[in-house]
């Protein structure tokens, strides 16, 4: 199979989702919430990405996660993750308890895909958001189906991370099957979804590769990017009819105290001008 086909299998069966001018979701992708271990990628951003997530809970936003919320390569244990980021995931209940949370899995969280780990809430391969006021569709997938490593060959690939490639990044050597760590995998795979989005004229939007992208001239790729960034977490926010790639980040203000900041990247890009 194809990673045309693995694509359009993924929404052959998507939870449709209306969505009205007045809507208001946050899409974020690629937490990789850990164990709280020096693996623990999300654990440098963690409070960025709980302030975060307090504001849209604040605000009314419905969350959307686009996979890689949590880290299964490298841990076997979900009730570990939940242990360790308790806040995160109590909140996350708020959200679902609100009938305001929906969840799609990506290739580090492939076991949420048969719902086996006792979640209390449904996970899902693809989701479409049709606009209602336009009759748009914006496509939501993690974005692993285009890189074949890491949708086909998964379970070796979570082999060769977990028993090679975490312990050999203690001292710096980067994974090089990872969409996100290897510039040339990173390349092909945002290439084959921008060829699949444009071949199907829709907007694809996912996460994967953690490189944020929302272009105002070529709107048929968009990526939420990731919570593991250096300094900061991005995410795309759907607000008036219009996308907007957000980042969030520690600022110093004038009287040098810290403060977490919301900072609009890119956009924004109105759907109803979508292909």
């Amino acid at each position: 199979m194809g990673y045309e086909k693995r694509l359009d299998t993924a929404f052959e069966q998507a939870l449709v989702l209306p969505i009205f001018h007045n809507s208001k979701l946050v899409l974020i992708s690629d937490c990789h919430r850990g164990i709280g271990n020096s693996n623990d990628n999300f654990l440098k951003n963690q409070h960025l990405y709980f302030a975060a997530l307090t504001y849209y809970y604040d605000k009314g936003y419905t969350y959307i996660e686009l996979g890689d919320g949590d880290e299964l390569w490298e841990n076997r244990s979900l009730e570990q993750i939940k242990e360790i980021h308790g806040n995160v995931f109590c909140l996350l209940s708020s959200f679902f308890q609100k009938k305001r949370l929906y969840m799609i899995y990506g290739n580090h969280d492939m076991e949420k895909k048969d719902n086996n780990l006792s979640l209390n809430y449904p996970v899902y391969e693809g989701i479409i958001l049709k606009d209602c006021c336009s009759d748009k569709f914006l496509y939501l997938t993690h974005g692993h189906q285009a890189d074949t490593l890491n949708s086909v060959f998964w379970k070796l690939s979570r082999f060769l991370v977990r028993y090679l490639w975490k312990p050999l990044e203690q001292f710096g050597v980067l994974d090089p099957t990872s969409a996100a760590k290897n510039y040339s995998v990173k390349e092909k795979t945002e290439k084959r979804l921008t060829q699949w989005a444009k071949e199907h004229d829709v907007t694809i939007i996912t996460g994967h590769t953690h490189r944020p992208v929302l272009d105002i001239q070529n709107p048929y790729y968009c990526n939420t990017g990731s919570c593991v960034h250096p300094k900061c977490i991005t995410c795309l926010e759907i607000q008036n009819g219009s996308l907007l790639l957000v980042k969030w980040s520690v600022e110093t203000k004038e009287d040098l105290t810290l403060t977490v900041a919301r900072t609009v990247l890119s956009g924004p890009l109105k759907i109803k001008d979508l292909s």
